[in-house]
C-alpha cells in the first residue's frame, strides 16, 4: 500500500504537469504510455502468439501521434490512413516472415495490440486539441483516477458481494457503487475548476458514464490477464504493476469523454 501510494503521490502530479503544458509534454506523455502498453500487451500474448512485436509497437506510436497532424478530422483523416498502412504492412510482412503456421493469428494478435493501446489512446490526444481540451482532458483522467482509488479503497475495506468473480474475483459491487460516487464528485470538482460547458446534472451524467468506462476498462484488463494467465502485466510501477494495469480504467474513459464532447457540441 505505502509504495501504491508514493507512486500515485509521483506520479499524479507529472501526468497533471504534462497535462497542462500540453506540447510537446502531453503527446509524449500520450506516446509513451501506448509504446509501453503496447509492449506489455505483446509480451503477455507470447504465450498464446508470436505477435510483431516491434511494427506493433511502432504502429501505435504512429496511431497515437496521428491525430496530431493537420486534417485529423476530416473524412480521409491522418489516423485512417495510418491504420490502412497499418493492416497492409503488417499483413505483407507475414508474406516474407518464416513462420508461417500461425500467420494469421499472430498478425491478429499484433493487430488487436494495435488497436486496444494505440487506437484508444488516440482519442486522449485528440481531446487535448479540442475546445475546451484541458478541462476535458483533466476530467477524462483523474475523473477515472477517482473512480479507481474509490473503488479500491472501499472495495477493500467494506466489498462482500463479487462483481465479476470469474474475471476479477477482488472486485466487488460495493466497491462500484463508491467508484460512481468518487468519479461523480470529482466530475464537479474538475467540471467547476476548469469552467467546462457543463451543468451539474451533466457533471454528474458525465461522472457516472466515466466511472462505468474506467469500471469496464479495468475489466477488460482483467479479462486479458485472466485468458493469457498473468498476474500484472509488467512491474514498472511499485504497487500498481505495469502501464496497462495503472492506465486500463483510462484508455475507456478518455474514448468516452471524446464522444461526449463531440456530442455535446453537436447538439449545442
Amino acid at each position: 500500500m505505502k509504495r501504491r501510494v508514493a507512486t500515485a503521490l509521483v506520479g499524479a502530479p507529472l501526468i497533471a504537469a504534462a497535462i497542462w503544458f500540453g506540447n510537446p509534454w502531453y503527446p509524449l506523455l500520450i506516446a509513451m504510455i501506448a509504446m509501453l502498453a503496447c509492449y506489455e500487451f505483446f509480451r503477455m500474448s507470447q504465450s498464446r502468439a508470436a505477435p510483431l512485436t516491434y511494427w506493433g509497437i511502432f504502429g501505435a506510436l504512429l496511431l497515437t501521434l496521428s491525430t496530431l497532424y493537420p486534417g485529423s478530422t476530416r473524412a480521409v483523416s491522418p489516423p485512417l490512413l495510418v491504420m490502412a498502412a497499418i493492416v497492409v504492412v503488417s499483413l505483407s510482412w507475414l508474406v516474407l516472415r518464416s513462420r508461417r503456421e500461425q500467420a494469421v493469428h499472430d498478425w491478429a494478435w499484433t493487430l488487436a495490440g494495435i488497436l486496444y493501446t494505440g487506437f484508444l489512446l488516440s482519442f486522449l490526444m485528440a481531446l487535448r486539441g479540442r475546445e475546451h481540451g484541458l478541462g476535458w482532458t483533466f476530467l477524462a483522467i483523474f475523473t477515472a483516477f477517482a473512480a479507481d482509488t474509490s473503488a479500491f479503497f472501499i472495495g477493500k475495506s467494506l466489498g462482500k458481494h463479487k462483481l465479476a468473480p470469474t474475471i476479477s474475483p477482488a472486485k466487488t459491487w460495493e466497491g462500484l457503487v463508491a467508484g460512481l460516487v468518487g468519479a461523480s464528485i470529482a466530475s464537479l470538482l474538475l467540471t467547476a475548476v476548469f469552467d467546462l460547458p457543463l451543468n451539474i446534472g451533466q457533471a454528474l451524467a458525465v461522472g457516472l458514464l466515466i466511472g462505468i468506462a474506467a469500471t469496464l476498462g479495468d475489466l477488460t484488463e482483467s479479462l486479458i490477464k485472466r485468458n493469457l494467465g498473468v498476474k500484472d502485466s509488467e512491474r514498472w510501477l511499485p504497487g500498481h504493476g505495469g502501464i496497462l494495469d495503472r492506465f486500463d480504467s483510462v484508455i475507456f474513459s478518455g474514448v468516452a469523454v471524446y464522444f461526449y464532447a463531440v456530442g455535446l457540441e453537436m447538439l449545442s
